[in-house]
């Protein structure tokens, strides 16, 4: 195993440098602004350095978990930071949620001396930081990605290659804000369906039994957006836009406001008067691709390949 470094021993980065350790990292040398987070790792064999720069130097790999793209880039690019100690040969991963223009411009400044720089920011909260139950989403060269993997491997049970850098940040984006916007609905509706007159755990039971509760929330994309399939509809717009007004009326019955809902409603109302009711009730986040000026197609066969290798996994 590579000698490892790890800048940034919060919560979850205090975890993922400890994993690091058994996974064969026993040279850890480790840095955070706060030195008494550092203690166990100390106590369990690893190597203080005053800066990220000194982190670098004793390194061959080095890793950063830190709380957002200002700190990311004063570590790795201020002074005594990371790139004053790197040298050719030497990989630099982000485990931060940052931004991809952040983490391309360090790969820009970090490439013209022969250093890897990756991004590679995590899902699976503190619990699963302290059990490696992480999801890891890199982005950069993937024949770094694959000699650096038995490392990743130590710090999470799912190191996936996205794409080039930048790629696991807007991965990690798109996961996060997906999970608040919904979060936000299910407020929306929970209020509404209690002031209406259920008991909030008989709701919950009962709506956990239905289509959206007994899967994913991104496992729907397979079927209709990703490959472009909206006929035959497996339901309706027409009938999809009559429950959100119905959905909508009951909100008004009982004075909770139904933002998001309505939104949602006026979406479906747009897709209509496009003549699409009678396609399937999906096809109105065509609209939103035509906004953004971006198809989101996958080849059916590709993604066929893709959910067979998990069945049978």
């Amino acid at each position: 195993m590579a000698k490892v470094g790890f800048i940034g021993l919060g919560t979850m980065g205090g975890h993922m440098a400890f994993n690091s350790m058994g996974g064969g990292a026993n040279d850890l040398v480790v840095h955070d602004i706060n030195p008494a987070s550092a203690t166990r790792h100390l106590e369990a064999g690893a190597t203080w350095a005053d800066t990220p720069k000194e982190v670098a130097e004793q390194s061959e790999i080095v890793f950063t978990s830190l709380p957002g793209p200002t700190q990311v880039e004063a570590v790795a690019l201020g002074e005594a930071g990371i790139m004053e100690g790197m040298s050719a040969g030497k990989v630099y991963f982000d485990l931060s949620t940052s931004t991809p223009g952040m983490i391309r411009k360090i790969h820009a400044e970090a490439a013209a001396r022969g250093i890897d720089v990756l991004d590679a920011p995590v899902s699976g909260g503190p619990r699963g930081a302290e059990s490696t139950n992480l999801a890891i989403w890199v982005g950069g060269d993937k024949a770094v990605f694959d000699r650096c993997k038995p490392v990743l491997d130590a710090i999470g049970n799912a190191a996936y290659y996205v794409g080039p850098i930048g790629s696991g940040a807007v991965a990690k984006l798109v996961h996060n804000c997906a999970g608040y916007v919904v979060q936000a609905a299910l407020a929306e509706v929970f209020t509404m369906g209690v002031k209406a007159g259920v008991e909030p755990l008989a709701l919950w039971q009962a709506v956990r039994k239905g289509a959206q509760g007994r899967r994913g929330t991104f496992e729907g994309l397979a079927e209709h957006l990703l490959p472009g399939k909206f006929d035959p509809p497996d339901f309706a717009l027409d009938l999809a836009r009559k429950d959100v007004d119905l959905a909508v009326s009951v909100g008004r019955e009982f004075d909770v406001p139904m933002r998001l809902a309505n939104l949602a409603l006026m979406e479906m109302t747009e897709a209509i008067n496009r003549g699409w009711g009678g396609r399937d009730s999906r096809v109105a986040m065509l609209l939103q691709e035509e906004r953004a000026g971006v198809e989101v197609r996958v080849d059916e066969d590709a993604l066929k390949a893709v959910l067979d290798a998990e069945r049978n996994a």
